[in-house]
C-alpha cells in the first residue's frame, strides 16, 4: 500500500491560529511573485542548448550535494549513485540509482531536502503517491517520461517559475561562451554570469597554474607580473558584465582582508608566481586580493560578496577519489570584525559600493555581522547559506540580525544551488519563513500589518532587485 504525497497548504506557518491567519494573508500577497535568483551554480549551457535532460537521477540525484552527502554518511557507495569520479561517471544503470534513492527516502525526513524534493515531486511531476521502493519505478518512468516532452526543457522550465533573471558562476579563466550563445539565441530568459577568481587567486589550488596559464591567453595580459595580473582581472571582470553580470563572488576559506603597500604587494606576487611561498603568504595574497577587488567593484560597479568559512573537501579519500564538491565541505568558526578591518579602512565608508556577507558561521549574526551591516554603507547581509538554507536556519538569522541590522541591510533570498528543479522548492520556503516571521511581529504588535505586507514584497523581489543591481 503507498502513501500519499501531501503538500500542506500551511506549511511552515506558526501552529498558533492567530500568528497562522496573518502568515496565509502575508504569503498570498507574494506567493505567485517572479523568482530573482541572483547567486547560483546551475549549468548556463542547459539554457543554451535547451536539449533535455536524460533521467530522474541524472537531474535530481547526481547534481545535489545536499542528497548524495546524506546517503554517503549512512554508508551507500556514491559509486552506486552514479555520481562521477575523478575518472569519469561511473557505470551505473540510473534506474538502479534511482531506486536505492527510493529505499533510503526515509533519511531526508525533517530536513530541507526533504521539503524541496517533495515540492518538486508534486508540484512540478505532479505526483500524488510518496516515494519509497514501492513507488521507485513509477517515479523514474513518469520522470523520464515528462522529460521527453517539450514542457520539460530547460528554457520552457524557466518560463514556467517564473524566473525574472538567474545567474550562474564562472571562473576567471572559464568561457563565457554559453551564456553568449544564450543571448545570441533571441531567447527572452535572463541568464547572467557572476565572476568567480577564486581558481586564479587560491595558489593552494591544484588548478591554480593551469587556471592563471588560462588567463593570460584569455587576456593577453602578462598575468605574472602584478600590474599585468590586475589589468586581466579588469579586462575579465569587463566581459562578464558584457555577458549581463553584475556581481562577483568570493569563496575564500577565511574573510582575512590586507592593505598592503604597492610595494609589498608586488613582492608578495612574486612569490606566489615564482613558487617561493608559504600558507601564511597564501592566506595574505587571498586577504589582499579581496581588497583588490573591492577597489575595482568601486571602478565598475559590480557588486561583491563574500563567501566564507568552508574547510573545503575535509574528506581525504573522498577528495582522492572524486574530486571536488561531493559533500564534504564542513563550516567552520569564521571572524569577521578583525579580519574585514582592513579593507573596510579602505572601501568602508563609500555608500555607492555594495559587499555582501555570508556566513556559516551562526554564532556571529549577532556578535558582528549584524553590527558590521548596521554601520557600514558598504555592507549588506546575504541570508542565511548552505548549511543554515532551512526553516530554523532562515528563522534564526531573522530572529539575530533584525534587531541590529533591520531587514533593509539585508538583501533578500538566493538559491546558491546547482539543482535547477529545486529553485522554485527553495524561493517558495523563504517566503512561507519570512511571512511566518513577519506575522508574528504582526501579532505581538511589534509591525502594523500593512508593514508586514510592504516588508513581504521586499523580501522576496524588493532588496534583491536593488542590492544586486537586476
Amino acid at each position: 500500500m503507498t502513501r500519499p504525497l501531501v503538500l500542506h497548504p500551511d506549511r511552515l506557518f506558526s501552529s498558533d491560529p492567530i500568528q497562522r491567519g496573518i502568515a496565509r494573508t502575508l504569503y498570498t500577497e507574494i506567493a505567485d511573485a517572479p523568482i530573482i535568483s541572483p547567486h547560483g551554480h546551475t549549468d548556463p549551457a542547459w539554457f543554451a542548448e535547451d536539449q533535455p535532460w536524460d533521467d530522474a537521477a541524472s537531474l535530481l540525484l547526481a547534481p545535489d550535494h545536499y542528497v548524495f552527502r546524506m546517503l554517503y554518511s549512512q554508508g551507500l557507495s556514491l559509486d552506486a549513485l552514479g555520481i562521477r569520479t575523478r575518472a569519469g561517471a561511473p557505470d551505473t544503470d540510473p534506474r538502479s540509482a534511482w531506486r536505492l534513492f527510493a529505499e533510503h527516502y526515509k533519511l531526508f525526513r525533517g530536513t530541507p531536502s526533504r521539503l524541496w524534493l517533495d515540492h518538486v515531486f508534486a508540484e512540478i511531476f505532479g505526483f500524488d503517491m510518496a516515494l519509497e521502493a514501492a513507488t521507485a519505478d513509477h517515479y523514474f518512468d513518469r520522470i523520464g517520461e515528462a522529460l521527453a516532452t517539450p514542457a520539460f526543457r530547460p528554457r520552457a522550465l524557466f518560463d514556467r517559475f517564473r524566473i525574472e533573471v538567474l545567474a550562474t558562476t564562472e571562473g576567471a579563466h572559464d568561457s563565457l561562451e554559453a551564456h553568449h550563445r544564450i543571448r545570441a539565441s533571441g531567447w527572452n530568459g535572463r541568464v547572467i554570469s557572476t565572476y568567480r577568481p577564486d581558481g586564479v587567486i587560491d595558489v593552494e589550488h591544484e588548478a591554480f597554474k593551469p587556471a592563471l596559464a588560462r588567463l593570460a591567453q584569455l587576456t593577453g595580459e602578462d598575468v605574472y607580473g602584478w600590474r599585468g595580473y590586475l589589468a586581466a582581472h579588469r579586462k575579465r571582470r569587463a566581459d562578464f558584465r558584457a555577458a549581463g553580470a553584475t556581481a562577483t563572488d568570493h569563496g575564500h576559506a577565511t574573510a582575512q582582508t590586507a592593505n598592503l603597500s604597492p610595494t609589498e604587494a608586488e613582492a608578495l606576487f612574486a612569490r606566489i608566481v615564482g613558487g617561493d611561498w608559504t600558507p601564511t603568504d597564501a592566506e595574505l595574497f587571498r586577504a589582499q586580493m579581496l581588497t583588490e577587488m573591492a577597489r575595482m567593484s568601486l571602478e565598475d560597479g559590480m557588486v561583491m560578496q563574500i563567501h566564507p568559512g568552508s574547510f573545503r573537501n575535509h574528506n581525504a579519500g573522498l577528495f582522492a577519489s572524486h574530486g571536488r564538491d561531493k559533500g564534504a565541505d564542513i563550516p567552520m568558526r569564521t571572524s569577521y570584525v578583525d579580519t574585514l578591518k582592513p579593507m573596510l579602512d579602505v572601501v568602508g565608508n563609500a555608500p555607492e559600493l555594495t559587499i555582501i556577507l555570508f556566513t556559516l558561521d551562526e554564532s556571529t549574526y549577532a556578535r558582528e555581522l549584524a553590527p558590521l551591516a548596521g554601520h557600514y554603507p558598504c555592507l549588506k547581509l546575504g541570508p542565511a547559506w548552505w548549511f543554515h538554507d532551512s526553516p530554523e536556519g532562515m528563522r534564526r538569522f531573522r530572529e539575530m540580525t533584525t534587531e541590529t541590522a533591520g531587514f533593509y541591510n539585508t538583501v533578500g533570498f538566493n538559491d546558491d544551488t546547482r539543482a535547477f528543479l529545486s529553485i522554485p522548492a527553495r524561493h517558495d520556503v523563504a517566503r512561507r519563513v519570512d511571512c511566518a516571521f513577519l506575522a508574528r511581529l504582526v501579532a505581538e504588535h511589534r509591525l502594523a500589518e500593512w508593514e508586514a505586507v510592504d516588508l513581504a514584497h521586499e523580501l522576496t523581489t524588493g532588496l534583491v532587485r536593488k542590492a544586486y543591481k537586476l
